[in-house]
């Protein structure tokens, strides 16, 4: 899970700043580089699954 803060500084600058849920901060990305790290952990996933 990640919390997703867009403020004033982001929406100046079309970006999102992340954090994981343990509170590691992944810092400002824009919406498509979001987008590929999500479909990039989510692909990765999808072969964990595949080998157990």
């Amino acid at each position: 899970p990640y919390m997703l803060v867009i403020g004033d500084r982001e929406l100046e600058t079309n970006t999102v700043a992340v954090r994981t849920r343990s509170g590691e901060d992944l810092g400002a990305m824009s919406v498509d580089d979001l987008a590929n790290r999500f479909s990039l952990e989510i692909a990765r996933r999808g072969h964990a699954v595949l080998e157990e």
